[in-house]
């Protein structure tokens, strides 16, 4: 821990008390008053030692986020306020540091928040274990796995919006670093009887509001149903609807989550079926009809729902009715059949309906099961969280045999709860070195002894009474109990010798009361033989397993004809009680933890606490009890290091530092202190302290001396504070000084030097003067004489300038005269010129007119009247002439592929044009076949049949057009490495080539020789040559290829022959087109064989042995560069990442 972070405890700013145990004084008023306190205040946990109870707050807050996780991550159990994170991260810490299975048990009556305080475990120990592709993927799983369970499992009831309606215990798989590997799930006690009829103001299971509310049109047009709720008996109308709960939405999180976990489509759409059949199951309705012996017989009212549920199943109409309106049974030599009356046929209905639902609520556990389970055999650490029904009283004395069942697990997880809190204790103090004393607490083991004895128990006898020959009614039961549990402590009825009916007028006659360790709860016997029978009429069964449906005969297998049993199933209670025994033995074998859930009001709202329900459930949950085993020895405990930095203010030898054992440290300060020495024990490595009062004691002197602290901090800080102060003030005054100093001196300097500049300046001013004077009389004598000299030479120069221009003047008039006269001159001679030219080109074209009239005057006997058409025709000639022999020379090459062509020269000539590049086009590829062999025009149909097959449909197939099909790639018959190969095949060899076979259990592949024939195909080792498989092409049906760059396919043989005992084939080669199109063409070749089905699809079924398994095709980038790779991802999924084109 870093020297800067606070350490906190449980003790810090506590609301009420954060553990009962240390709660003074121990009472139910207070422990009630402490837990509304905290209510309060938002504080919805409590500790009690290790257990945690949890109140329902019935509204979100802010403890759940990201933060918190990481603020519980790795901390002590008691060093931060209570939470379930607390819990939680105790647990995962003991898993995966000291080797230990945990288990989390959850209980509390409906509405309690069980449900929500498992997926609060569950998300706190994904967050915090490790990280991956495979670990997400499996915590995702084993999260999505909720919302299923959920759906079909939970219901709205009058206590709470999503109750759930069966128990339900994870274990979730860890490997030796705390990473998640997979986990198992169990189911207890579906309530089935909801399904047939629900209370008032209750509904069905969700997944029956859901499917009608949320799937599509056309699911529920292949499903055979409606939305509107009123046209089905089986669902309640008065609360159809619920505030804040969105069904259509919960569909489709339930269909992403099926698919998450793993589901295949058929598997989804199966499932949706048989609820569909469950919806119109309860709307079939019977009528009585008298038979000629006197008998009642029932028939169908109305036959369309029974038509559309035997449409779903796939089951004859007339089987299904006459099990509704039949019953055969069975003995050793004889069989009867007897006629059900309407009463009866109603029963049958239910019981088929419950009897379906709770089989495939138990299917879909499997199936989630085999999708979540982990893969690997290797050892695992396992933590399991149970998620139950707490203990059930209903005050006005509707407890039947569910809440007997109930109460009886509750019972037994009491008895394991106090017999590992007081193993827990006593480890504990052996541990620490100190002395066991023997705690006196209330034994449960005699009620739970008078529910599961095997001789006289009440569920044994319910089971005998079930069994027994001749009438069996609740009551000859109830009087069975009055019989043999007369005289139990903890039995009474209106005929034992423990009630009180004379002054007790609350025990009917009808009824039974037991003393569980929560209090005493009245049970009505009403129902008790039915429920624990729990009958299906063996015609129902069997049925149903005439059915075509996927899953009927997995779930109704009592029903095949040929393993006929005339056993009696075992009853609901004989079932029960072995699954909690089960469980039982489980959760001994694992360190338990423990959360009570408690609902703080009936009314499903936040800020209100009933003190009488919160008193209930504290009392029938045991928490009082639990506080005084907890007690009863030490309240309190903690390391002598934690103790120690808290407390060691409180005397001055160990204060501030406490250089010694951490031990002897303590022993000083609780001797300084004056502690009696009763009051605490030293362990080993901790300190226990007796009575709360004690550390109380200490809190308070510590808070006293925390004050004191404080004071003194405070006075040292404010003197260090004000000479800090202080000393800066004079320190600052230093600095002031001396800037002032500096700032005259420099201002002093600044004037002497500016005094002394200007003295400098007015001496140079002058002197600057006085040369200035001399120079400028200097320079105007100089100018003077410069003047003078300047105006006489100009003088002289004007006198030149007038000579020279009369001088010019003179000149230039003898020019212009001589220019005027040539001029005239020139102008004479041009228009002389052009007169005689004139007269010149008027004689040449008076001649070429006379010279074209004597020539149209000669030719014009040659020509007729139709001379222009054959100039055209001429013309026309010359043209086509000139158009074949420039076509001759600009000829396209020999090769068809070649598509280049002479530019057409004369837009006439277009048809002409087009129809001689065919009839070259024709006439080369003419001769270009001719210089076939047969062996090319047998390898160039082959390539046509590909180009067929996979042309726009293989992105593999452009990357095989240029490369021939040889067939025989390794050479079979010359190479001598395959000569035992070439004598073991004795037809002729089509295709030889080296190909890559999937494993079916991991999905690695393994090299082999592919020999195709006319009649088989073989797979032989590489090495060896030794003959692997050989298969029939009669027993291959079809091919199964994706439309990306891969060369995966799948080879799917005719089912029940022998080749496809182990399933079929999945295969790799580079040479996929050139395999698949000879299968192909040979399968073609023979009459008697039906035509091969090439299937091209990224999504496929292929079949593994018994299982059908989903070869999907993905882009993304595999772990060998640019090949595609292959990985069986689960039982029913392999998958096939193919590189990005």
């Amino acid at each position: 821990m870093s020297k800067m972070e606070v350490k906190t405890s449980l003790l810090d700013n506590m609301i009420g008390v954060g553990d009962m145990v240390l709660l003074e004084p121990l009472s139910e008023e207070s422990f009630i008053d402490n837990l509304r306190k905290r209510f309060d205040h938002n504080e919805i946990y409590t500790y009690i030692g290790s257990v945690v109870i949890s109140l329902n707050p019935y509204k979100s807050l802010p403890i759940f986020t990201a933060d918190k996780v990481e603020e519980y991550r790795n901390r002590n159990f008691y060093e931060l306020s209570p939470h379930i994170y607390a819990l939680a991260d105790e647990a995962y810490r003991s898993l995966r540091d000291q080797d230990k299975d945990q288990c989390i048990l959850i209980t509390g009556e409906s509405g309690a928040g069980k449900t929500e305080a498992s997926k609060l475990v569950m998300s706190y120990v994904a967050a915090v274990c490790g990280k991956g592709h495979e670990v997400n993927k499996v915590k995702e799983q084993l999260l999505q796995s909720n919302p299923v369970l959920e759906a079909f499992g939970n219901a709205k009831t009058v206590r709470n919006d999503n109750s759930s309606r069966f128990g339900k215990y994870m274990d979730i798989e860890f490997d030796f670093k705390g990473d998640p590997l997979g986990g198992v799930i169990s189911n207890y006690l579906l309530e089935k009887s909801r399904v047939v009829k629900q209370p008032r103001g209750e509904r069905n299971f969700h997944i029956f509001y859901q499917l009608l509310s949320g799937a599509s049109e056309d699911t529920l047009r292949k499903l055979k149903l409606d939305r509107d709720f009123s046209k089905y008996n089986y669902l309640s109308l008065d609360s159809a609807t619920v505030n804040g709960l969105d069904d259509a939405a919960g569909f489709r999180t339930v269909r992403n989550a099926m698919q998450i976990v793993g589901f295949m489509e058929d598997e989804m759409q199966s499932v949706l079926e048989l609820v569909a059949a469950v919806l119109k199951l309860g709307n079939i309705e019977f009528k009585p009809e008298s038979r000629v012996n006197g008998f009642d017989e029932s028939r169908v009212k109305d036959k369309n729902d029974l038509k559309e549920m035997c449409e779903l199943l796939g089951i004859e109409q007339s089987v299904l009715e006459r099990a509704f309106s039949f019953r055969t049974v069975e003995a050793k030599l004889e069989k009867v059949s007897t006629t059900l009356n309407v009463a009866q046929a109603y029963y049958a209905r239910d019981a088929l309906a419950k009897n379906l639902y709770s089989r495939l609520f138990s299917w879909l556990v499997q199936r989630i099961n085999e999708s979540i389970k982990a893969q690997t055999k290797s050892r695992k650490k396992v933590m399991g969280v149970l998620d139950i029904y707490g203990f059930e009283i209903f005050e006005n004395g509707d407890n039947s045999f569910e809440q007997f069942i109930i109460n009886y697990c509750n019972e037994k997880l009491q008895q394991i709860f106090i017999e590992l809190t007081l193993r827990e204790e006593q480890e504990e103090y052996i541990r620490e070195g100190i002395e066991w004393t023997n705690i006196e607490y209330f034994n449960n083991a005699i009620i739970c002894d008078l529910i599961e004895n095997n001789q006289n128990g009440i569920l044994a006898m319910l089971d005998e009474e079930c069994l027994r020959p001749g009438t069996v009614t609740d009551e000859t039961f109830l009087d069975k109990l009055n019989t043999v549990c007369a005289e139990h402590q903890h039995f009474e009825s209106r005929l034992s010798k423990n009630s009180k009916f004379l002054t007790d007028h609350s025990l009917p006659h009808n009824c039974f009361r037991i003393q569980h360790y929560a209090g005493k709860v009245l049970y009505r016997v009403e129902g008790f033989v039915d429920k624990n029978n729990d009958l299906l009429y063996r015609d129902l069964s069997q049925a149903m397993y005439k059915a075509n449906h996927s899953l009927m005969k997995m779930l109704f297998p009592e029903g095949n004809p040929d393993k006929v049993n005339l056993k009696r199933p075992p009853t609901a209670g004989f079932q029960f009680r072995a699954s909690v025994s089960t469980l039982m033995k489980n959760l001994q074998t694992k360190n338990p933890n423990y959360i009570r859930c408690i609902k703080p009001n009936e009314k499903k709202a936040p800020h209100i606490f009933t003190d009488s329900l919160v008193c209930h459930q504290v009392r029938y949950l045991g928490l009082m009890e639990n506080v005084r085993v907890r007690r009863a020895g030490y309240a309190f405990r903690q390391a002598y290091e934690p103790c120690l930095e808290r407390y060691k203010m409180l005397c001055k030898q160990t204060w501030p530092h406490w250089r010694g054992p951490t031990r002897k440290g303590v022993e000083v300060l609780l001797t300084d202190l004056q502690v009696p020495a009763e009051e605490f024990s030293y362990g080993r490595s901790k300190i226990f302290i007796r009575n709360p009062r004690t550390l109380f004691f200490l809190e308070e002197k510590r808070r006293h001396c925390l004050e004191d602290l404080a004071t003194l901090i405070q006075k040292i800080y404010r003197g260090w504070k004000c000479r800090t102060h202080f000393l800066l003030l004079k320190k600052s005054q230093v600095v002031v000084a001396a800037w002032y100093r500096r700032y005259a001196q420099q201002k002093k300097y600044q004037n002497i030097k500016r005094s002394t500049i200007i003295v400098q300046s007015f001496i140079r001013g002058w002197k600057a003067r006085k040369i200035l004077r001399e120079l400028k009389y200097q320079k105007r004598c100089e100018e003077a004489v410069t003047t003078i000299a300047a105006y006489w030479h100009g003088t002289q120069a004007r006198w030149e300038l007038r000579r020279l221009k009369e001088e010019a003047r003179n000149k230039h008039a003898v020019s212009v005269i001589w220019a005027a006269w040539q001029g005239t001159k020139a102008r004479r001679e041009l228009k002389r010129l052009k007169e005689e030219a004139r007269r010149k080109h008027a004689v040449a074209v008076i001649w070429a007119y006379w010279l074209g009239l004597k020539v149209r005057r000669e030719y014009r006997k040659f020509f007729r009247a139709n001379a222009g058409k054959k100039i055209y025709d001429f013309t026309v000639q010359r043209i086509m002439q000139k158009y074949f022999l420039g076509l001759k020379n600009t000829m396209p090459s020999m090769s068809p592929t070649d598509k280049n062509w002479p530019a057409r020269p004369y837009q006439f000539l277009d048809g002409t044009h087009q129809a001689l590049r065919r009839i070259f086009h024709l006439w080369r590829c003419k001769k270009y076949r001719s210089q076939f062999t047969e062996e090319k025009k047998a390898i160039y149909e082959e390539k046509l049949e590909a180009s067929q097959m996979f042309k726009d449909k293989k992105a593999l197939y452009p990357s095989s057009v240029g490369q021939p099909f040889k067939g025989d790639y390794l050479e079979i018959k010359k190479n001598p490495k395959y000569q035992k190969l070439n004598s073991a095949v004795e037809e002729k060899i089509l295709l030889a080539d080296v190909i890559n076979k999937i494993n079916r259990a991991n999905g690695k592949s393994t090299p082999r020789i592919f020999l195709l024939t006319k009649s088989h195909f073989v797979l032989a080792d590489h090495k060896t040559g030794q003959v692997k498989v050989s298969v029939p092409l009669s027993d291959v049906t079809s091919v199964s290829v994706s439309t990306q760059s891969d060369g995966f396919f799948a080879l799917k043989l005719k089912e029940g022959s022998t080749s496809a005992a182990k399933g079929d084939f999945l295969l790799s080669s580079e040479r996929l087109i050139e395999i698949i199109t000879k299968l192909y063409r040979t399968g073609s070749a023979t009459a008697d064989r039906e035509q091969l089905n090439i299937d091209i699809t990224d999504e496929f079924l292929v079949q593994f042995k018994q299982d059908k398994v989903c070869v999907k095709f993905i882009q993304g980038s595999p772990k060998n560069g640019n090949s595609a790779t292959c990985k069986r991802k689960n039982n029913r999924l392999v998958e096939v990442s193919v590189p990005s084109p």
